[in-house]
């Protein structure tokens, strides 16, 4: 069987020391991105042997998949696996091909180009994040890495960072939410376990893309302090907990110039300000130009996608003339050697071997435990009793599995993956597709109530649905909202009637119960009708059995939101969709005019109340947060008291947020934990907050500052549940970018 190179007891301990010391270090991580100075040497000596064509050939890369046409100057690679890409190395200095794979959520396949092969799927990393538990990111990185390796390949496009500015982002599944400090964590310690397997990561998409509509042309607008307390601030956190690689820049344009052609963000705040020492590979079909690589970037990734493969003959001639430097190009070439010697890939080439799948999905079936968030429990309606004679389960396709994202993060869990086509003509059509991984709930439900009869209708007919409802003892009714790569949803509602079918359904029958599978939030006009509703998310390869457990009791619920759920789109900083109805090659801007405010901290400052609050989460014990004692001076620390006062074992995350500054009120999460707790147990926590968090990033200086003053800071169990306040005072400080 495959072993993954750290035992997984090993992983959890030091995956839990190392969180504890990077959250209790502060900023200790945060003067640049640890180096490895003897890979450097040995890839600057690797790279002077090189002649120019090889050099060349090192910075663009192809797709290698069938539906690609093919040209004698372009021929399939005899050696590339069919998947996301491939880069060749040079055989005569033993320098290894780059066989990349989509990888966010497992080991993809997409449009079953490699017949029979499968891979275990993890939750949507909006899930993991939900888990509020950064061990189960690493973990889950580690087992994706693992699996990678063992079918051959040696680069994972995976560790999404963008943060959740939009509820109606098609790929806000594929991230970890809305906040800086979850959302840098969580995508680091997913970075950090996937390389921990010998494998090259990236983390992506380089910055600010935080929309999928006409996402070539879509223009991210915002302010230089704005970008870099949010949005960068989450990829500066990543890159120092999880140190990729490789860094995959955007498709959109940011203040004006193209993400993989942006030379503040690619040379100035990552390469220079950062200290980063991988290199910046381009998303597929993002490059537009030659000169993106005196913009920053080092890597063309599948050329037949662009225009013109403008990292091929155009580089080498631009090279030639003198109008690229050839210094440039070779510190193109050193970055990508030095990841391959820094990570493993040039030593430790990937061998074919068999997987235990099995203790895989028990890794996927962990995050998904933790993940799921129960979002009310009118009258502990749940965990379901043993007495009801007959339960209705009511969804489409809850007979078959548990609804997967599309796109680049879709992973075909078994042959024969159950799957709904979806129109489309572009070249991306094979990813389009509603696909299910086969845990169905509906065989989980009825193996837990042995004793009851156990229906089923696929709810596609409101009147026969709630006909049926009615002489049930008891409904679980799910609710599937299917999000992908490529497509914005149009709003936050349940397509295809789903809100009018669960309404009529409650009205039916008052022991209604819903169980939602989505890809964000979703509003709920149902919801004063129903005493339960389970956020699912997109639950992995054992979803349906872990929506089960939850349902009956046995396990208890500990997911946290890591999004705002807006009551409706009027909420939002702009209920309009930019861009939905141009035409393509129509450039627009997406104006961020709510700055560093996203989500619970938009609805702070503009003093709405949400369908349901960031960092909410119930559980079927309950928990007290007490004794909150704040230290000050250089360092803002924190401690406090967790107790479990229920009845049950459970999890509980306590969350603390800055809530003043010298300048005035804010919110920000500058700290959290996941914390296990026996019935009456009590156990002590001690954090230090990231001085950046507390700060504001000075434009003109640059870097950060921390004014002397007396800041405020809040324990709680979410944004708007704040339990206990303090007070304390800081001196002035200076960081830099």
């Amino acid at each position: 069987m495959h072993k993954l190179t750290k035992p997984m007891s090993y992983a959890r301990a030091h995956t839990r020391a190392l969180f504890l010391t990077v959250l209790m270090s502060g900023s200790a991580l945060s003067s640049a991105v640890m180096a490895d100075p003897a890979a450097q040497k040995r890839a600057a000596g690797i790279e002077a042997r090189m002649t120019l064509d090889e050099r060349i050939a090192m910075v663009n890369g192809t797709w290698p998949v069938p539906w690609v046409t093919r040209t004698p100057d372009n021929p399939q690679p005899e050696d590339a696996i069919p998947a996301a890409g491939y880069v060749p190395g040079v055989k005569r200095l033993n320098i290894p091909p780059l066989f990349e794979t989509d990888a966010s959520l497992g080991v993809t396949n997409p449009s079953d180009v490699r017949p029979g092969d499968h891979a275990t799927a993890l939750p949507s990393a909006l899930s993991t994040a939900a888990s509020f538990n950064p061990k189960l990111a690493y973990e889950g990185g580690a087992m994706i890495a693992a699996e990678a390796r063992a079918k051959g390949f040696n680069v994972l496009l995976t560790g999404g960072v963008n943060l959740a500015r939009d509820p109606r982002n098609g790929r806000n599944f594929e991230y970890f939410g809305e906040d800086t400090l979850l959302s840098g964590v969580m995508a680091g310690e997913a970075i950090r376990g996937a390389q921990s397997q010998k494998i090259i990561a990236t983390i992506k998409h380089f910055a600010v893309n935080d929309s999928e509509t006409n996402r070539d042309w879509s223009n991210s607008v915002i302010g230089e302090q704005a970008m870099r307390e949010t949005d960068l601030l989450a990829f500066q956190i990543a890159i120092e907990r999880g140190n990729p690689y490789s860094v995959m820049c955007g498709y959109n344009l940011v203040n004006g110039d193209y993400a993989c052609g942006n030379d503040h963000l690619l040379n100035g705040v990552l390469k220079r300000d950062w200290g980063y020492k991988g290199f910046v590979m381009s998303d597929w079909g993002a490059v537009k130009a030659t000169d993106f690589a005196l913009k920053g970037l080092d890597q063309q990734a599948a050329k037949e996608l662009d225009a013109q493969p403008w990292f091929g003959a155009p580089l080498k001639a631009a090279v030639e003339t003198g109008d690229v430097p050839p210094a440039r190009l070779s510190d193109m070439v050193r970055r990508i050697l030095y990841a391959q010697i820094a990570s493993g890939v040039f030593d430790s080439p990937p061998q074919k071997s068999e997987i235990d799948y099995a203790a895989h999905a028990r890794i996927s079936r962990a995050a998904a435990e933790e993940g799921m968030v129960l979002l009310k429990n009118s009258g502990d309606i749940l965990p379901l009793g043993r007495e009801a004679r007959t339960i209705l389960v009511i969804g489409d396709y809850a007979e078959k599995g548990v609804l997967s994202g599309g796109g680049s993060s879709n992973v075909t869990s078994v042959s024969g993956q159950p799957g709904v086509p979806m129109s489309g003509e572009t070249l991306f059509a094979q990813y389009v597709r509603e696909q299910y991984h086969p845990s169905a709930p509906l065989a989980a439900i009825r193996a837990r109530a042995p004793r009851a009869t156990v229906l089923f209708d696929n709810g596609r007919n409101a009147t026969e649905a709630a006909r049926k409802a009615a002489k049930a003892d008891l409904v679980i009714v799910f609710g599937n909202q299917w999000m992908t790569e490529s497509i914005d949803a149009p709003n936050i509602d349940l397509p295809r009637g789903q809100d009018a079918m669960i309404s009529a359904v409650a009205e039916a029958n008052p022991k209604t119960i819903v169980v939602l599978q989505t890809g964000g939030p979703v509003t709920m006009p149902w919801l004063s009708k129903v005493p339960a509703v389970l956020q699912a998310w997109y639950s992995g390869a054992q979803g349906g059995e872990v929506i089960a457990d939850i349902l009956f009791g046995d396990v208890n619920p500990s997911g946290h939101l890591p999004m705002t759920f807006p009551v409706s789109l009027a909420q939002t900083p702009r209920p309009d969709l930019p861009g939905v109805d141009l035409p393509e090659k129509v450039q627009f801007d997406v104006v961020y005019h709510e700055g560093a405010d996203i989500g619970y901290r938009w609805f702070k400052r503009t003093k709405q109340t949400p369908l349901f609050p960031f960092g909410f989460g119930l559980s079927y014990t309950t928990f007290s947060y007490s004794d909150l004692n704040l230290s000050g001076g250089d360092q803002l620390s924190f401690s406090f008291k967790v107790t479990n006062t229920g009845q049950r074992p459970g999890k509980a995350a306590p969350q603390v947020y800055l809530t003043q500054t010298p300048d005035g009120e804010t919110q920000r999460l500058i700290g959290f934990d996941k914390v296990d707790l026996q019935p009456g147990e009590t156990r002590t926590v001690t954090l230090r907050a990231d001085p950046r968090l507390i700060g504001q990033f000075d434009t003109q200086t640059p870097g950060w500052v921390v004014k002397s003053g007396t800041y405020g800071v809040a324990l709680g169990a979410s944004a708007t549940d704040l339990i206990e306040t303090g007070t304390v005072k800081l001196k002035a400080k200076r960081l830099k970018p």
